[in-house]
């Protein structure tokens, strides 16, 4: 790396009156007085076997070797002192003898990657010079690595060092002898580093240096004369400084510059700065603690910060100005002080009681009911009681003023247990049982509010049972379901009761099979009744539930069902003019008239007239036979009597066969109204839409309920 060179390697005595003659590899010839020649070999190139040596001596014989460069055997030595100092030792050896491929073994082997990578990309240069300057830099030797670079046919590597080395004189002095063109960039750099230290003035000659005034290297100008407007501020001349952050577009350097001077307590300045750069927030701040209240009111509408707000809203306070204080508490979210000034200052309840219902405030809940406990308007207070989660304080005062159902109303879900214990003793001491039960309920005593429940006399006597049947299927408890089936079935009052709520109690204890069998029994009666709809939703909520708890639905609901479900897509199919699916349907109805015993004729009549339409001439006189019996003639509509007794009179029993389709279990042809295979003998499951068996090319179910249905006549 440095050339060639000479050093002491070791000594060796020679015997007494030889002259050496010779020395070649470490062996000396000697000629002796007399004449002869005898060889000797030097102590420093003695070899000795690694392992009959101690440590110290295996350091020495490393030592040796290095300064011999024998690194062969060096790399021995080194694997038996196995220390990371030896394989450092070796590998810098290596690199000043410029043998860069076995200082990448040594390198290698220790794992420096870093040392690896930089080696591998300098192994191929043939400039001697250039190759000593790069290994003198990475042996850190950064004076000879210029050097040795100075001399090399790449002199611009030396400035590439001192500038990522950051020795900014160093690199000036050499760029103004190799590279002109790089001062620019490099005053740049160095006045950024000496601005980090808080080198100011020297920081801001560099920066004004570095500006070029040409517009290929505008940014690096901008960022220049950035540096300078900084600069100028730490040094004291602010107008300068603040001057060129505002000609300046960047947003960044205003903030910067509005930094430094807020940190020189410049508030007008800096705030100014701010508010150019669109800071908005930090702007209001400055403008705060230079109390100029007027531009902070301008900032307002862009301010974000909440503290900002705050703080504007105390200072309106303090002058009086409430509206503006409360707009500005409200834009802080600070909702305890809007309803506090608006209670206090504005005399405006309305908006207190607004905001409170809208924030939840508990502390303005508070503040809101003790504004109306002095207005003697209890209600209101109650409720902002219980809002403010003051629940004893709230009951007192409902106890006192007589406005407990006010409380019971209000005090929701939210209530402890205790709580609601303390109404219901309450309301039973009033002998209100109705209110005494729900709150029993609530509280978990079953047994008292059912005893209340049933004790109910009065219009709310439905509501009573509704929640003695819930009462019930919370509680699961035998003693307790047999009272209320007495109770319903009039054993303990001589009543009965209406069968629905033997139907919902079922339910609420999930006896499902005893629920089926009431709600078909209800259904039957809505339909003797003429009310289909309430029977079908009764059926349709019991198949729902059933379903939902894998218990097998009864055979005859699912009849009954279907027979209602028939029925109630008649309307909608004869009102969209397809009067062929209408009249197929009221067939079925018909042929199971006996379920629809309070509107025989009206059904009959509609049968009749839709089978006309579609063209089904003998059903239409079959039906229209039926109408003319004794029993029914005279019940017929007057508008149809005529028209029905000529198709008596003048027969027309044409009619096309009914269409087929594919049963979706064993494929046999079956007319499509069929629901029963007579080959397979399974119950084929029907379309809601249109009352026809499914068939698998076309099958579909409703997304809500997941009844089945044919999907192209669905989805229509």
């Amino acid at each position: 790396m440095k050339g060639n060179e000479c050093l002491l390697a070791g000594k060796t005595k020679l015997p007494f009156g030889t002259v050496p003659i010779m020395l070649n590899c470490g062996e000396v010839t000697l000629q002796t007085p007399s004449g002869k020649v005898m060889n000797i070999v030097l102590e420093s190139h003695t070899t000795r076997k690694a392992q009959d040596l101690t440590l110290t001596d295996l350091s020495k014989a490393l030592e040796q070797c290095i300064k011999l460069r024998r690194f062969k055997e060096a790399w021995d030595f080194c694997k038996h002192l196995n220390s990371m100092e030896a394989w450092l030792q070796m590998g810098k050896a290596a690199l000043r003898a410029l043998d860069i491929d076995f200082a990448l073994r040594v390198y290698r082997h220790i794992g420096d990657v870093g040392m690896v990578l930089s080696l591998h990309k300098i192994r191929t240069l043939e400039d001697h010079k250039l190759l000593a300057g790069y290994v003198a830099m990475f042996l850190g030797e950064f004076d000879a690595a210029q050097a040795a670079f100075m001399e090399s046919s790449l002199p611009l590597a030396a400035l590439e060092m001192r500038r990522d080395l950051m020795h900014w004189d160093s690199a000036l002095n050499l760029a103004k002898r190799l590279a002109p063109d790089q001062i620019p960039y490099i005053s740049k750099e160095y006045a950024q580093q000496l601005e980090f230290t808080g080198d100011s003035q020297n920081a801001l000659r560099h920066y004004e240096s570095g500006i070029t005034r040409e517009e290929a290297r505008r940014d690096h100008d901008e960022a220049c004369a950035a540096g300078v407007a900084r600069m100028s501020i730490r040094t004291g001349d602010i107008r300068r400084g603040v001057n060129m952050a505002l000609k300046m577009p960047s947003r960044v350097l205003k903030k910067e510059c509005a930094a430094i001077l807020e940190t020189m307590k410049q508030w007008s300045e800096a705030a100014l700065l701010y508010e150019k750069g669109e800071y908005w927030d930090k702007a209001a701040s400055v403008y705060i603690k230079s109390k100029n209240w007027a531009k902070v009111g301008e900032l307002l509408p862009q301010v974000t910060s909440p503290k900002i707000h705050i703080q504007y809203a105390k200072a309106k306070e303090q002058d009086g100005k409430y509206k503006e204080a409360a707009a500005a508490y409200s834009s802080a979210k600070d909702w305890d002080n809007v309803i506090r000034i608006q209670l206090d200052h504005l005399q405006n309840p309305d908006e207190a009681v607004r905001v409170v219902r809208e924030s939840e405030s508990i502390d303005g809940a508070k503040m809101v009911a003790k504004f109306f406990i002095k207005l003697s308007d209890f209600g209101t207070a109650i409720q902002f009681l219980v809002m403010s989660k003051c629940n004893d304080e709230a009951f007192q005062l409902a106890q006192q003023h007589s406005q407990m159902e006010v409380y019971a109303d209000i005090i929701g879900s939210d209530a402890t247990p205790e709580d609601y214990q303390s109404i219901a003793v309450y309301f039973e001491n009033e002998k209100n049982h109705f209110m005494a039960g729900k709150f029993f309920l609530f509280c978990g005593q079953y047994s008292r509010a059912l005893k209340h429940f049933l004790r109910v006399q009065s219009i709310e006597d439905t509501q009573s049972i509704d929640l003695a049947i819930e009462t019930v299927g919370q509680a699961n408890d035998d003693g307790l379901t047999r009272v209320l089936i007495n109770f319903l079935m009039g054993e303990t009052d001589g009543m009965p009761k209406d069968a629905k709520y033997l139907f919902r109690l079922y339910m609420a204890l999930k006896q499902y099979p005893e629920a089926a069998r009431t709600a078909i029994i209800i259904a039957r009666e809505e339909q003797n009744a003429g009310q289909y709809r309430n029977a079908h939703d009764v059926l349709f909520n019991m198949y729902e539930e059933l379903r939902k708890e894998g218990i097998k639905v009864p055979v005859d609901m699912q009849n009954n069902l279907m027979i209602l479900h028939s029925y109630m897509l008649v309307k909608q199919h004869a009102r969209k003019g397809q009067h062929l699916i209408a009249a197929r349907l009221l067939i079925r109805v018909a042929n199971n008239i006996s379920k629809f015993p309070s509107h025989i004729v009206p059904i009959l009549t509609s049968t009749v007239i839709e089978c006309q339409k579609a063209g089904l001439k003998t059903s239409a006189f079959s039906y229209a036979t039926m109408l003319l019996r004794p029993e029914y003639k005279n019940q017929l509509d007057l508008k149809y009597k005529k028209k029905i007794e000529a198709i008596v009179r003048r027969p027309d029993k044409t009619e096309e066969e009914e269409t087929t389709s594919p049963c979706p279990y064993c494929d046999f042809e079956l007319t499509d109204m069929e629901l029963s295979c007579p080959e397979c003998k399974n119950q084929i499951p029907y379309c809601i839409a249109t009352g026809v068996h499914l068939t698998k090319a076309d099958m579909g179910a409703c997304p809500k309920c997941d009844f089945p249905a044919l999907y192209e006549a669905f989805t229509k």
